[in-house]
């Protein structure tokens, strides 16, 4: 029995520490920081499609997206929805 365990932990430490080194999990582990304060410090910036600034958006926000848009609720509480367009979204 006190080998059964030993052997348990150990697994359990393995898979641990083999999967806190994966991307997936770092990012999962960042969208529950993100979730939990409020965003993630970040500018957004909108182009056309000639490469021309149309506009940004900086502050502390989570950003969603859909099929055809994406929205996110700017540091006044004020929900931006963009349909078209190329997005940048950079974490500061």
């Amino acid at each position: 029995m006190k080998d059964l365990k030993r052997a348990v932990l150990i697994t359990i430490i393995l898979v641990s520490g083999l999967l806190s080194g994966c991307s997936s999990w770092s990012r999962m582990g960042k969208s529950i920081s993100s979730d939990m304060k409020g965003g993630l410090n970040r500018t957004v910036t909108l182009y056309d499609y000639n490469g021309e600034e149309i506009r940004h958006w900086s502050g502390k926000f989570d950003i969603s997206e859909s099929e055809n848009e994406v929205y996110f609720d700017d540091q006044n509480g004020k929900r931006i929805i963009i349909h078209g367009g190329i997005i940048v979204n950079e974490e500061n």
